[in-house]
């Protein structure tokens, strides 16, 4: 018998009608069919049909939409109890047990660590509260970045360099012949910025100095992992201060270079 696939969407465990048509050996088309009949049914004695079924759509090999429905365990229950025979206890036995399964899973998930007995559990919890701990503190800092750019130091220099043009550190490195990567990590080494879970974010001291200008941008990964990213850009003021930095540490602009070989 398949293993039945129990999801969890917006907080509700569910199981796929493809699915269980094909763990109790019964053609999809007929069991959409019995579906229906039940949807009639509760919707006549004013039953909430969410509570049951969901329809929903998928697109099959060709591209094309297709109908198919989302159980709850109660929708499961109304399958099972039109079953006759084994089909009918296996069935009842696999979705009971997977639905038990995920509900003790997102129980967990939801518990200290310090409070689930099985040690590999535990272990498991501590990491994901370690990884959630680390996303928040990284969440604070850029909005404590941004807070701190909305409110440059405003001077009679500042007024001097006042541009709304932002470039990117990768534009910026290119003018000196390098990497984005190698320009962060030498920032980096001269104290100007650090890392922090892959993120780059200015020391404090030059925060409020007008030299950069982010937002955040939501992302999603291909296994459902979801933050959030912070894209930052220099202003023309900010470019002037890596400008300075870098010669202090001779190190010029391609431009200079070329100059120096011509003159």
């Amino acid at each position: 018998m398949t293993e039945l696939k129990i999801v969890q969407e917006n907080g509700r465990l569910l199981a796929d009608s493809r699915d269980v048509a094909e763990m109790v050996s019964k053609n999809h088309a007929d069991l959409l069919r019995d579906i229906k009949k039940y949807v009639t049914i509760l919707s006549e004695s004013n039953f909430a049909l969410a509570d049951f079924f969901i329809e929903s759509f998928y697109n099959d090999s060709q591209g094309k939409p297709r109908p198919h429905f989302f159980l709850t365990k109660k929708g499961c229950d109304m399958v099972a109890n039109k079953l006759t025979g084994s089909k009918g206890v296996l069935f009842t036995a696999a979705y009971v047990t997977k639905f038990e399964e995920m509900e003790k899973t997102i129980q967990h998930s939801h518990m200290h660590s310090y409070m689930i007995e099985d040690p590999i559990r535990r272990a498991e919890r501590w990491i994901e509260e370690q990884k959630q701990k680390m996303a928040l503190e990284t969440k604070n800092l850029m909005l404590e970045q941004q807070v701190a750019e909305s409110k440059p130091k405003v001077t009679y220099y500042d007024e001097i360099l006042k541009s709304t043009g932002v470039v990117t550190i990768t534009q910026i490195a290119k003018d000196y012949g390098m990497s984005g990567q190698a320009l962060n990590d030498l920032l980096h080494e001269n104290g100007v910025q650090y890392k922090q879970s892959g993120q780059w974010l200015l020391y404090h001291k030059y925060q409020d100095r007008g030299y950069t200008k982010s937002e955040t941008q939501s992302y999603r990964r291909s296994n459902g992992e979801t933050g959030t990213k912070l894209h930052t850009k220099w202003t023309q003021k900010g470019r002037l201060f890596i400008y300075n930095l870098l010669s202090k540490l001779d190190i010029e602009p391609l431009m200079d270079r070329e100059q120096k070989k011509e003159a």
